[in-house]
């Protein structure tokens, strides 16, 4: 998988490229909930590729095969996006259609407030919103690696499992974690966590109303059914759009944290089927059939 330096930090990427001749077909950009590695979104992006599409999947900062890296003046989504719109520069993809689940629905949202003239269109699966999904994200992104700082260094943050598996994947990030004085580490955490904590009230953590009704792009949204990703956000958001279409791909609603990722995974082939046909109505894209 290729490494881009962007912004001083290396980020790795991969391109599914459709069957037959690709380089002039719309370019989507697709990212993962939590903060997971691209191969979560590899079953989607390998089907909306088939629909003819280029597909851009990359790990952002702190996942996957990537540098971590932490700025405390801007949130993490505000990182991520500013990253990736400097990524689809470099590789001449943009404007592109940006899409994500949970997490990369959130960068998704962020990514057309900040660059509106880089976006077609927003596909977003899994949107969250609400107290519980604060709380529950704020302690599994921020305050287990604080504590973790606080008490034992950055060797301590090492050995989080996050930040473990970060290493392991690539292992330049133990001294990038390591030349991270735990203060500013800590700083930043808190500066990132109160970004998000602002988000309780608002229609998905981190987009107020007034923001969702500022998008001039098709938008479509796929609800998740957990408690994490309440079904009902959709119904919520979908009026303050200008240009929203809401799909369902289940009628069940856990009473889980988070549904099974198994279980999200076997209505992908609905969901590039659904994306497929929205862009080509909304775009005018001709497709292969997802």
């Amino acid at each position: 998988m290729p490494i881009a330096t962007i912004a001083g930090a290396a980020i790795n990427s991969e391109i599914i490229e459709p069957a037959g001749p690709g380089r002039d077909a719309p370019a989507i950009a697709l990212s993962p909930g939590s903060r997971s590695p691209l191969d979560e979104m590899r079953q989607l992006g390998t089907l909306m590729a088939a629909a003819g599409y280029r597909v851009l999947l990359h790990d952002r900062r702190n996942c996957g095969a990537s540098d971590v890296g932490f700025d405390a003046t801007r949130s993490e989504f505000e990182m991520w996006a500013d990253d990736m719109h400097e990524l689809l520069g470099h590789l001449a993809l943009r404007p592109a259609i940006i899409g994500g689940s949970s997490s990369g629905a959130r960068l998704a949202l962020t990514y057309a407030l900040r660059y509106p003239d880089a976006v077609s269109a927003l596909l977003l699966m899994r949107i969250t919103g609400g107290s519980f999904a604060v709380a529950r994200l704020i302690e599994k992104y921020f305050d287990v690696h604080s504590r973790a700082a606080a008490a034992g260094g950055m060797a301590a943050v090492c050995e989080t499992e996050h930040f473990a598996e970060l290493i392991r994947t690539r292992p330049h990030n133990r001294e990038l974690l390591m030349a991270t004085k735990p203060a500013d580490f800590i700083a930043c955490m808190n500066a990132w966590r109160g970004h998000f904590l602002a988000g309780v009230d608002l229609p998905l953590i981190g987009t107020s109303q007034a923001a969702l009704r500022s998008l001039k792009m098709p938008v479509c949204i796929i609800p998740g059914n957990d408690l994490t990703h309440p079904r009902a956000r959709g119904a919520l958001v979908e009026p303050m759009i200008p240009d929203c279409e809401l799909h369902h791909v289940t009628d069940i609603e856990h009473d889980l944290d988070v549904t099974p990722p198994e279980e999200w995974k076997a209505h992908y082939p609905q969901m590039a089927s659904i994306f497929a046909d929205f862009l080509a109505r909304r775009l005018g894209v001709p497709h292969n059939a997802a």
